[in-house]
This record gives structure tokens, sequence and C-alpha cells, in this order.
């Protein structure tokens, strides 16, 4: 068994981005800790897809672009708002607080419909502003979106907006972890730049590794100001690559033709084809019809265990007592197909 619902985490680097990975292997001695001239090709390429001058950045993962880019953000006494799920709060080991020098995170509870579905609304980012305004009280500085959610759902670009504009009122910086935002983007049908900084979006955590890039994440600030002594902050997080081309030159396999688009496109379809299979089985309770590249849902507990004995491998503790069935760049209709069928023997269908 090769494919597994894990974690898109889980898949190789997809050949458009191996190929430019080679190239730049190929391409002799080259500058380095990114002054080569791949690093300067990828972020003009960047600038280019959002349409606006934005400042690129390349780190090794979605944690160090996360930590470092709220930390650029915000000085110890700050906080940043974040729902219960957000992977800042319960998958980073701190690293935000860490190299925020104690930035707290406040995270927004509630019951709303948007809550259960791992979003942050506008009236509960007020209710965490408001709440206190005294001396003791971390004051609050960012506002962190994670696109697509960690429960796999999406905002709208009207609710990026909404947020925003919340955010502006209450002099907020609006952070967006986008460790699959091409599968948000590839979902709404959007433009990059309209869920972005034309929502009002200041800088993005533009995840690739998930897509299909061996490795490395962009941190795109769309307001330069915001990312003075930025290089520093990667440096001293030991993020800096001395090889940073190896890094940055698959990036453009991603974005030439539109293949992040088209790599995220497949990994959502492939979370439709394996909820379509799964959703009327006996014992399975969906949790929302998939939006992005994820399937959640309820299975019974001697089915995982014979699932989990059968070789299958996904997560079981992610989505409050549910299971997160992610599909990835390179799942295949084969693979959905024979895992919904090992899912309905397993659950007696």
């Amino acid at each position: 068994m090769t494919e597994h619902f894990a974690s898109d985490n889980y898949a190789g680097i997809c050949p458009e981005a191996l190929h430019w990975f080679l190239e730049a292997n190929a391409s002799g001695h080259q500058p380095g800790y990114g002054e080569d001239e791949w690093t300067q090709r990828v972020s003009d390429r960047l600038r280019e897809l959002f349409q606006t001058d934005c400042d690129v950045y390349f780190v090794f993962n979605g944690t160090a672009a996360n930590s470092l880019a709220l930390a650029s953000l915000c000085q110890s006494y700050h906080s940043v708002i974040c729902t219960t799920v957000a992977h800042i709060e319960t998958d980073e080991c701190g690293g935000p607080e860490f190299f925020s020098n104690g930035s707290k995170l406040l995270v927004a509870e509630g019951a709303s419909d948007a809550a259960r579905l791992g979003k942050l609304t506008p009236d509960a980012v007020e209710q965490l502003v408001t709440k206190r305004d005294d001396i003791h009280y971390p004051k609050p500085k960012v506002v962190s979106l994670t696109q697509a959610t960690e429960l796999g759902t999406l905002y709208t670009v009207e609710e990026v907006r909404a947020i925003s504009a919340i955010a502006k009122r209450r002099q907020l910086r609006v952070h967006m972890d986008g460790a699959r935002f091409a599968n948000a983007v590839a979902a709404l049908g959007c433009h990059p730049s309209d869920i972005t900084w034309r929502a009002g979006v200041d800088v993005l955590c533009f995840g690739g590794t998930k897509n299909g890039l061996p490795v490395g994440e962009a941190v795109v600030f769309f307001d330069r100001a915001l990312s003075e002594d930025f290089a520093y902050r990667v440096k001293q997080a030991g993020q800096l690559a001395s090889k940073m081309r190896f890094i940055s030159a698959p990036w453009i396999g991603m974005l030439e033709n539109d293949v992040w688009l088209r790599n995220a496109r497949h990994a959502n379809a492939m979370a439709q084809r394996l909820h379509e299979r799964i959703a009327g089985v006996p014992g399975v309770r969906v949790m929302h019809p998939p939006q992005a590249n994820a399937v959640f849902a309820f299975l019974p507990r001697p089915a995982i265990d014979t699932l989990h004995a059968q070789g299958w491998k996904f997560y079981d503790f992610i989505a409050g007592g549910g299971c997160r069935l992610m599909c990835a760049w390179d799942t295949t209709p084969e693979a959905v197909d024979a895992f919904a069928a090992d899912i309905r023997k397993a659950c007696g269908a």
C-alpha cells in the first residue's frame, strides 16, 4: 500500500517541482543565502501572481513561516486572535509565543456554526478585542485566519473582507496561515489577490510542501513596511538556507502553467470522490461536506481499529473525535475507491 489519507505531507514531489530542483542543481555554482537567480526569479513570479509589489521570503516549513510572521507583527505584550483549532494554537509547539518573546494567543470560543467549522467571525474578533482594555490584558494586535481551515472549510472572499474590516477598525493586522492556500483558491475559483491583500490580509504564509514541493513555504508581506528586518528573524531562527535555490527553484514548476492550482484541484476532487463513496455508509457520520481536500467524518471505533490494522493511515484525533481523511496532489481514484470499500466493509455495509 503506497497511498494513505493521514496527511498531504505524505505525498512526494510533483514532477514539475522536481524538474526545476534538478535544473537548479545543474546550474553550476550559485550565490548563497537567497542571492541566487532562482530565488529572485520566483519572488518576481509571486509578485506577478498576486499583482502587487509584495516582499517574499522562503523558510523550511509552516511552523517557521507562521511563527516568524506573527513575531514580526507583535511585541511581547501583544496577543493574536485565532480559533480553538488553529494550527498556531494546537500544533506549533508554542512557536509563535517563543519567537515573539511571549505574545499570547487569544482563542475565540463559541458554539456558533462558524466555530464548529473552525472559522472566526467578525463578532468573535470584536468580542475578544473589546473584552478588556486595561494594561493587565495582552493587547490584541493580530487576527490569524487559516485558509483552508484546520477542519477543511473555507473563508469566502466576503468573509475575509468582513473580518479584515473589523481588524482595521481596531488597528489589528491580519495574518493568513495558507498551508493549504492553493486548495482554497482552487475551490473558491477566485484570484489569489482577491482572497489576500485586496481583502485586507497583511501577510500570507503560502504553503507549497502540501501541494507538491519537496520543502519550503513562502512568507509574503503585502505591506512591505511590516517586513522590516524580517530577514534577520529568518537568519536568527535558523531558517535562512545557505543553498536557498533548492527551496525556491521548485516553485517555478508550481507556478508555471498554474500547476499549483492543478494539483490543488485534483486533491479537492479526490476528497469529493471519497465523500460521495462513504457519505451513506451506516455508522459513518460526515461532519460537513468537503470544501477543500479533506473529509472529516466520525467512524465507529471498531472500524477505525480495523482500518488501521489493514495498514490504512489517517488521523483520528484532529476533529474532536472524528477522523481526518486527507487527499493529496497525487491521490489516485483507485486508492480512494479501495479505501472507501474497506471503510464500507469495516462498518459492516
